[in-house]
């Protein structure tokens, strides 16, 4: 994909969704307090096709990339994913965005609030712990917690602490969520993090000003959320 492709494609889909920021070429951004919801336009390695994904990214942890967690397309195989011919753009892009918002966990043409999006992490974790008795999902089982707490959304933080430690005692106690040796002390750590809404503003605000986010569109301010 030439650098003219890449900027009429990115161009046609910030149109398409005016919610959004160009963040960067082929990267749609917007963010809801605590949490960045995105659209990534993906280059095959041949760059004559781009893969649409939606996805979201909590800014309540530090990390040095904008991650696609919730990303629909995952866990599909590539001939699954949709796939945009870069010379067929104008003409196909619209249908696949359809797709793409029907497959996404959440809304695209309009904004998704805190409730919809923990949900969201909700859903995505009690996947990946199916059927399991080892830590998995931990990223979603974190941000599910955090990202209410940051937004104040106190009823939601807790009724997703109260999910972890149920599925926590599931685990083997033989393993432990990776970095850490002991669950206990994952639990621990993450009942002070949501107890923490400062820490968590300024944790996002870090990561705002890291990201250089700044100009992306705003639907709900961190400074505007609760203490």
């Amino acid at each position: 994909m030439k650098k003219a492709d890449a900027r009429r494609v990115t161009s046609d889909w910030a149109d398409l969704c005016p919610e959004f920021t160009v963040w960067k070429p082929l990267r749609l951004l917007r963010r809801i307090g605590p949490v960045l919801q995105g659209i990534t336009l993906d280059r095959s390695t041949s760059g004559e096709r781009y893969y649409p994904t939606a996805h979201v990214h909590a800014l309540t942890r530090d990390f040095p990339v904008v991650s696609l967690s919730l990303a629909h397309y995952l866990h599909q195989p590539v001939a699954a994913k949709e796939a945009v011919d870069v010379g067929r753009h104008a003409e196909t892009f619209r249908a696949v965005a359809g797709r793409v918002e029907e497959r996404s966990p959440l809304p695209l043409r309009r904004c998704p609030d805190i409730a919809e999006i923990v949900l969201a992490y909700r859903a995505a974790a009690a996947v990946a712990q199916r059927g399991r008795r080892t830590p998995e999902g931990i990223p979603e089982l974190e941000d599910m917690v955090l990202v209410p707490a940051a937004a104040g959304e106190r009823y939601l933080a807790e009724g997703s602490l109260d999910r972890v430690r149920q599925i926590a005692d599931r685990w083997s106690k033989y393993e432990a969520p990776m970095g850490w040796t002991d669950t206990r002390e994952w639990l621990v750590r993450l009942e002070e993090r949501a107890g923490d809404p400062a820490g968590l503003a300024a944790t996002v605000e870090e990561q705002i000003v890291r990201h250089g986010l700044a100009k992306v569109r705003a639907e709900l301010d961190p400074g505007m959320m609760a203490p």
